[in-house]
């Protein structure tokens, strides 16, 4: 590039010390060998707001030693910064902003550790991916200190906040970041402090905003001091115990307290109704309950009011609608109820309206709202009511919305305003009675701004006119699962990042276009009839997809085997298909693994140990294919599964012995290492749902896949012979252990009564002998217990759960005595010979045990597909247990965890919306 362009400069005594080369349309890289460089004595160098073309900043920056500030924010530097610029010792102010750079080698502390007479700190968006360095605590002439978006990571070093110079701190965006606040007894000069999403008495602060981070503990009450606030923003963090009055912050104009964990026994504080100036006021997830209180009705200058998920009850107040200032309201997700007034005509500034998720009911006539010139969102689904419509619309009567929500309205057709709303980004319409094909003008209207469609749980047969590929340029998230469409798969544009299409009733193969989708997190298509074999260009999108869910068709041959190195594969479940071969050793690359289900389909394969070394792997499912010989236990502790949580690899034709030390590697399920995973927010929690959330743009998407007990272990219905491991003493945590139709020997091990979590056992089917340990009755939570069909004897243990199982729990093992057995126990019981032992196929389907194995089909990941077997069973059986119908599939009793949930998902976008088992925005 060329330096003689016009541009601002200073000189001092013949040389250069100042210039500023910002917004001129400079493009290009700046060779190392540039006349710029000459410019020794310079001491301010400003080249911001240009683009260099995703060059390097040069090296030879070095040359320019007595730079006091250098600025290159946004100028479309990229790279590794050059460590050189560590040798510019002289520099106050240093701004790298806005470009695609890195800070790893050097670090950050690398970086400024010898530029102690830093003011100015400006380095937001450059990946650091690193802490704070904890000597900035003694940088004291910093005054502003900006690492907005730099991937921080670990504990924030709280001393910062009390330079005594600095008052300017900007960390927002950096989600791994944590701290505390701090209670000064030093008083900065801080002013502006920003740590929204990041993981905090300061008397001269006007706008402190702590939103979205990691604080927890009580607020300190010392807040009150801060007279000169403006704007407090404490929203979406870990707060505790009681809001401190803040009566005396008399100048607030925002004040934001959502979603903490405040005490505060579902009252509004009543401090609120002094503090006149708010404009903007937002106490969402604060659990608040009762009636909207009447002293709100004082602050006339409130033109912002969030106040969702609580449980406010009765109707909407009258005097609200004094507020005539308002642009933005939300009291979605409360027990609102009654009708919803008409003389939300009078809001004429209102831009957002949210009322979902309430008890509304009534007629509610939309033009009411269609009437409100600025409206750009409107959501009012999952009330009670019943929208009154008319079809007398012209496009300048009608606001252009950007968001529209009303699922579940009872909705039978597309509304005919829709046909001139020319610039939605959202709209929300699932769980209506909309029949039919989506209308040609739907799909032709807002074609280039559409980036959210949710039309799931309709009875949608197609689109007018049956376009193979969606026309929205821009769309990104489309659901239309739950729907009748027929015919091939629709392809969404390049741009999509969700798209769940299940439960329909689709045909045809997956065309290998859906492979040009590169920004692809989740393709759901399970639920359908579709066939073929599977692209294998699916395994290189492995690389954006984060979830793939292809359950429930009629795919077939072999998997594909290209998933590649780096991963981000989270989720996958194929099962209930026709894949046949090996299972794919490419499965490896996938790092981030989580949850794996492969059930139901005919691998042909040994057992894939290898898959113990992926890191995350916590769900495993391989139940009812093809997979035959041992388990080999000779591999690595390192690598066995160290995170793994539920396997099932019942319904196989696995054999040999299990190592008697092959469990001691499954720490997940010990007693030391009960914790959740934090990977794209995965847990299994104690609500017993394996979920998963992917977040895009604001817009969240909750996914519980399956329902189902924390911990299970099931090796059912396979070969495996010699006695029952020692190590499985060690899987505490463990809920539910089937282990039932094999050819196991020895005894019932004692140690299992170690396993206190234990709600399931079912050893039936095997060749076990001797007693029944006593040491079982210490389980607590045991409500299933099957031992039958061995070759147990002696006294049946008595006492606590022991009490509540029937004969069914011992049938076929006659030398067992005791409750609830008929025989009483002798002295000297005589020996009765056992009768021969069936094999694994008779042993699925005896008129006595038919319950148990319904039972335990289902139990780990197979507990849905499990009831469904069971009834296949009962169809196909059920001449041989009609006299015990009233026995199937018996109650748990005394469980923590005895209930079914199907696939559901919730959608949120920032402070807009969100739910359970709902969506709203």
């Amino acid at each position: 590039m060329g330096w003689n362009s016009e541009y601002n400069n200073t000189i001092y005594y013949g040389h250069v010390i100042s210039l500023d080369l910002s917004e001129r349309s400079l493009c290009g890289h700046i060779n190392s060998s540039s006349t710029l460089f000459n410019h020794v004595h310079l001491q301010r160098l400003n080249l911001s707001m240009n683009n260099f073309g995703d060059s390097q900043i040069p090296s030879e920056i070095a040359r320019l030693k007595q730079l006091r500030s250098l600025d290159l924010s946004y100028s479309g530097f990229s790279g590794q910064i050059p460590n050189e610029i560590s040798q510019l010792i002289q520099l106050s102010s240093l701004d790298l902003s806005g470009n695609s750079l890195k800070l790893h080698s050097p670090s950050l502390k690398d970086l400024v550790q010898n530029l102690t007479g830093l003011e100015e700190l400006h380095l937001s968006g450059v990946d650091i991916s690193s802490s704070v360095p904890h000597f900035l605590t003694n940088f004291s002439s910093l005054k502003s200190l900006k690492l907005r978006d730099c991937s921080l990571k670990n504990k924030f070093p709280a001393a910062i906040l009390e330079l005594p110079e600095l008052k300017v701190l900007d960390l927002a965006f950096n989600t791994d970041l944590t701290g505390s606040f701090p209670i000064c007894h030093n008083i900065s000069l801080l002013e502006e402090v920003i740590l929204d999403f990041t993981a905090g008495h300061l008397n001269h602060l006007t706008v402190l905003s702590l939103t979205g981070c990691s604080f927890s503990g009580r607020i300190p009450r010392s807040l009150s001091n801060m007279t000169q606030l403006t704007i407090l923003g404490l929203g979406e963090n870990h707060f505790t115990g009681s809001v401190p009055s803040l009566v005396r912050l008399l100048n607030l104009d925002g004040l934001l307290l959502n979603g903490n964990k405040f005490d505060e026994k579902g009252r509004f504080p009543t401090w609120l109704g002094k503090l006149t100036k708010l404009s903007e006021l937002y106490l969402s997830d604060m659990n608040i309950n009762g009636e909207i209180p009447l002293f709100l009705s004082n602050l006339t200058k409130l033109s912002e009011v969030g106040m969702p998920r609580n449980s406010l009850a009765g109707g909407i107040p009258t005097w609200l609608f004094n507020l005539t200032q308002l642009t933005y309201l939300n009291l979605q997700i409360n027990q609102l109820q009654g009708p919803i007034p008409n003389t939300f005509s009078n809001f004429k500034n209102l831009q957002y309206l949210n009322l979902g998720g309430n008890n509304f009911s009534g007629r509610v006539e939309l033009d009411m709202f269609l009437g409100l010139n600025k409206l750009q969102a409107l959501a009012l689904g999952y009330n009670k009511i019943s929208l009154v419509v008319t079809n007398n619309y012209t496009n300048t009567t009608l606001p252009e919305l950007h968001k529209l929500g009303l699922s579940s309205c009872n909705l039978k057709e597309f509304l005919a305003f829709l046909r001139f709303q020319n610039k939605m980004d959202t709209l929300l319409l699932e769980r209506n009675k909309i029949d039919g094909l989506v209308p040609v003008w739907i799909w032709n209207n807002s074609r280039e701004t559409l980036e959210f469609l949710e039309l799931a749980h309709n009875s949608i047969t197609g689109f007018d006119q049956h376009p193979h590929f969606l026309p929205w340029t821009n769309l990104e998230v489309i659901f239309i699962n739950d729907n009748q469409l027929r015919g091939q798969l629709p392809i969404p544009p390049k741009t999509t990042v969700m798209y769940s299409v299940s439960h329909n009733n689709l045909t045809g193969e997956i065309p290998a276009s859906i492979c040009e989708l590169k920004y692809l997190q989740l393709l759901d298509l399970s639920f359908n009839n579709m066939s073929g074999t599977l692209p294998s260009c699916l395994g290189i999108l492995s690389n954006s997809l984060i979830a793939l869910y292809l359950k429930r068709n009629n795919f077939h041959g072999k998997m594909m085997n290209a998933f590649m190195s780096g991963s981000l594969l989270n989720h996958l479940d194929l099962s209930e298909n026709r894949f046949i071969g090996q299972l794919p050793r490419s499965l490896m690359n996938c790092t981030h693994l989580e949850f794996l289900s492969l059930e139901d389909n005919s691998f042909h394969d040994v057992f894939p140990s290898w898959l113990g070394t992926l890191p995350r792997l916590q769900v495993l499912v391989l139940r009812s294919n093809k997979l035959h010989g041992p388990i080999d236990g000779s591999t690595a502790a390192s690598s066995r599964f160290p995170m793994l949580r539920i396997i099932d690899l019942s319904n196989n034709r696995f054999s040999g012995q299990l190592d008697q030390k092959y469990f001691q590697t499954w720490h997940a399920m010990s007693s030391g290492n009960l914790g959740v995973s934090s990977v794209m927010e995965t847990n299994i929690s104690s609500k017993h749902a394996y979920s998963m959330t992917l977040t895009h743009k604001g817009v969240r998407i909750d996914y519980d896949l399956i329902l189902t007990i924390d911990m299970s272990t099931d090796l059912s219905c396979n070969h495996f012979e010699g006695e029952i491991p020692q190590s499985l003493q060690h899987l505490r945590g463990l809920q539910s252990l089937n282990l039932s139709n094999n050819h196991f020997t020895g005894r019932v091990l004692p140690s299992l009564g170690h396993l206190k979590n234990l709600e399931a056992l079912d050893l039936s089917r095997n060749h076990l002998s001797g007693e029944i340990p006593q040491q079982l009755v210490q389980l607590g939570f045991l409500s299933i217990f099957n031992v039958s069909f061995n070759r147990l004897q002696g006294r049946i243990p008595q006492g606590k759960q022991f009490d509540t199982f029937d004969n069914n729990s011992y049938f076929g093992n006659p030398r067992l005595c005791g409750r609830p057995l008929s025989k009483e126990c002798q002295d000297h019981p005589k020996v009765s010979r056992l009768p021969p032992t069936s094999s694994v196929s008779e042993s699925l389907f005896p008129t006595e045990t038919i319950d148990w194995i319904i039972v335990f089909c289902g139990v780990g990941s197979g507990l849905v597909v499990g009831i469904a077997i069971g009834n296949n069973l009962h169809t196909r059986y059920s001449h041989q247990i009609t006299k015990r119908k009233d026995t199937w599939v018996r109650p748990l009793r005394n469980t923590r965890r005895n209930q079914v949930r199907l696939l559901r998902f919730s959608i949120y976008e920032g402070m807009i919306i969100d739910s359970y088992d709902v969506s709203y925005w």
